[in-house]
């Protein structure tokens, strides 16, 4: 059990402070020092589910649906101690518990939560930033259990991040190289950050690490090559970068690759043949077990990447359109074992956004993917702004 755990476990189970009147007045509950051999005794008057042993308890809560634990801390002060501690999110991490939700912003209302395995819709409280930052171009990552909102305040750039625990945002500390239009991924608790523009217009080539543990910034080696509008992805517990420009005439077809264990860049070249334009967005990627895919604009297909290769593979073609709008206001997303495509769409009965999936592992047929809608947003426009897929 990691430091993280340990500390959790023991504030949270076998000292978990209630709050009754005051917040800084609480009662041991649950657990209390056995005489004879120093282990914890339960007393059953304070089981979290009369009966069963708070342990077993504890992993019965950790299997239920996170959309249940809103309810669940309404229930009563420990249950809402508990909840809060994030310990049981914590638990669900070692037990392999695992449901991924999007998070996205398609209209000016603000963010919302989407649960594809109820179906449900949650709105997440508004951003309390000021107006320049709330109606500027913004950039989003999940990372733990946090989603991270990049954009421009009036004098800098600013970073605000939503605990999905706590059910609120702060103000996130700033990178030592504050950015814009980089490249980003996420691998359980960290992400890493690279290329992109400063606020000056300048291309980078360098990289951060956000752990979202500490909440602290790293420093990483720089890449081989300033790129900014590039994507950023982890495949094989590796970090990479593809796509981007250098100038607004000048784009990149190779690819980046980083070994957190060397901590050094690898160029790939011709990794990404399509080349950027300066009115295009960034690559539409996601790895499904460590396997990369990406939509081609110009045709909306979906293509497959060859790792032994270093080629595409088409694979059938999108359930919405991208050439449109040159891959703006779409999102092409990992969710699981399955890719998710995000887009609006124009009817009879007005706009909507519709969310598809398809599992790679179900294989195509004749250039056809089985697409399947699992959410409709109606009245909520056609473009969606920022997206980012949490799984915890």
């Amino acid at each position: 059990m990691d430091s993280e755990s340990k500390k959790s476990k023991k504030e949270f189970v076998c000292y978990n402070k209630v709050n009754h009147e005051e917040d800084e007045k609480g009662s041991r509950m649950g657990l209390e020092e056995g005489d004879d051999d120093g282990c914890c005794k339960f007393r059953s008057s304070d089981s979290l589910l009369p009966g069963l042993h708070d342990d077993v308890a504890l992993a019965c809560l950790a299997w239920a649906s996170r959309s249940d634990y809103a309810s669940l801390s309404c229930l009563n002060a420990r249950f809402n101690s508990l909840v809060k501690s994030g310990y049981l999110y914590d638990l669900r991490r070692r037990l392999g518990v695992v449901e991924h939700w999007v998070y996205m912003v398609c209209d000016p209302r603000g963010w919302e939560g989407f649960d594809p395995f109820r179906n449900k819709w949650l709105r997440l409280p508004k951003i309390p930033c000021d107006d320049c930052f709330n109606y500027a171009d913004k950039e989003s990552l999940a990372v733990g259990s946090e989603l991270l909102v990049f954009g421009r305040e009036l004098f800098d750039f600013a970073i605000w991040k939503y605990s999905l625990i706590q059910n609120n945002w702060e103000k996130c500390e700033g990178m030592n190289h504050p950015r814009c239009l980089f490249g980003s991924g996420s691998l359980g608790s960290i992400s890493i950050l690279a290329g992109g523009s400063d606020k000056n217009g300048n291309v980078l080539k360098s990289a951060e690490l956000y752990d979202s543990l500490t909440g602290r910034w790293e420093i990483l080696p720089n890449m081989h090559s300033p790129r900014r509008l590039c994507s950023g992805f982890f495949m094989d517990e590796k970090f990479y970068v593809i796509g981007g420009m250098t100038s607004p005439t000048d784009s990149l077809t190779c690819g980046e690759e980083f070994d957190l264990q060397t901590r050094k860049w690898r160029k790939i070249e011709g990794m990404y043949p399509n080349v950027n334009r300066a009115a295009q967005a960034p690559p539409l990627v996601a790895v499904v077990n460590n396997q990369l895919y990406a939509v081609e604009y110009l045709t909306n297909m979906v293509k497959k990447y060859d790792k032994e290769k270093n080629s595409w593979e088409v694979l059938g073609r999108l359930p919405v359109r991208a050439d449109s709008s040159n891959g703006w206001g779409l999102a092409f997303k990992a969710c699981g074992e399955e890719l998710l495509v995000i887009g609006g769409n124009r009817g009879p009965e007005g706009e909507a956004i519709i969310l598809s999936s398809w599992a790679p592992k179900s294989g195509c047929k004749d250039g056809i993917l089985d697409w399947k809608v699992i959410g409709v947003k109606e009245h909520s426009g056609v473009f969606v702004y920022n997206c980012a897929v949490m799984g915890c």
